[in-house]
């Protein structure tokens, strides 16, 4: 069976991130601090997705189309 390592303090989090805290109940259900639109927004705003590189969004579709 594997040990526990127990981390003293808190993780290091990026200031439009701050208060956040993530659990693990005995459920193993994710419990955090911040709402899950928060967390997408952010991470919508700051990592990049490579497998959404080169997908056109359907609004820009939408204005070709009209022009």
């Amino acid at each position: 069976m594997a040990k526990k390592k127990e981390q003293p303090g808190k993780a290091k989090v990026a200031p439009e991130l701050d208060g956040l805290e993530v659990n693990i109940d005995s459920f193993g259900e994710i419990q955090n601090s911040l709402s899950i639109d928060k967390i997408n927004e952010f991470l919508n705003k700051n990592v990049d997705d490579k497998k959404l590189r080169d997908r056109k969004d359907p609004d820009e579709k939408k204005d070709e189309e009209e022009e």
